[in-house]
């Protein structure tokens, strides 16, 4: 068992304590702000920004681009989807609903995912370091997550879709890449993510009947 957890945490052992501290603190405000994302509190948006914040620090001085984008994204997108959840109301000024997604949302919810996918290979490129079959994936999951974020500020169920996928994926990558606590985040976001698909989808369906 000890074994194991050498392992494990090898890659802790010669970590400055600060990032060590910072990667700590940005798991625990991830955990939370899903917790208060499935139970449709705006909560979640200013939780979730300090999370993304402290990952874009980390990962860009750690050299991850394609994660560093895609925590530049979440942050910028919780500033609108904090904006849109609270402003933007119905035609009876109640709060937003939860929804499904329509034609419209998959068409621009595609859209959006092609051209990251392209941006994040440029990305890569221009910095050498589109080498390996991590970087591709890297590139996967960048359009995976802006596609859910997208979602997820439009308050659309399927949003929930793209965290499991882009989660499952990322579990052995951040292992890979010695962040191993956000690696065991990942596997629980992955349970969060589909107890919050099924929230989300009673929601929606309530909203109909």
């Amino acid at each position: 068992m000890n074994d194991w957890i050498d392992i494990l945490f090898s890659p802790y052992y010669n970590s400055n304590i600060f990032y060590v501290i910072l990667e700590f603190t940005a798991v625990s405000f991830t955990v939370f702000s899903v917790f208060f994302a499935q139970n449709n509190s705006i909560w979640g948006y200013p939780i979730g920004i300090v999370s993304t914040i402290i990952y874009s620090y980390l990962t860009f001085v750690t050299s991850l681009y394609g994660d560093f984008i895609i925590n530049l994204y979440y942050t910028v997108m919780s500033f609108y989807g904090w904006y849109v959840w609270l402003y933007k109301k119905d035609k009876k000024n109640k709060e937003m609903p939860i929804t499904f997604c329509n034609q419209k949302d998959y068409f621009y919810t595609f859209i959006l995912f092609f051209s990251t996918c392209i941006f994040s290979i440029m990305v890569y490129y221009f910095h050498g370091k589109l080498q390996s079959h991590f970087d591709w994936m890297d590139v996967l999951t960048t359009g995976i997550y802006f596609s859910g974020m997208y979602q997820m500020s439009m308050k659309k169920v399927e949003n929930w879709i793209f965290w499991m996928v882009g989660n499952v994926i990322s579990v052995p990558l951040y292992f890979l890449k010695g962040f191993v606590l956000t690696g065991i985040l990942f596997i629980i976001l992955v349970l969060l993510a589909i107890a919050g698909f099924f929230i989300w989808k009673k929601k929606a369906l309530n909203e109909i009947l």
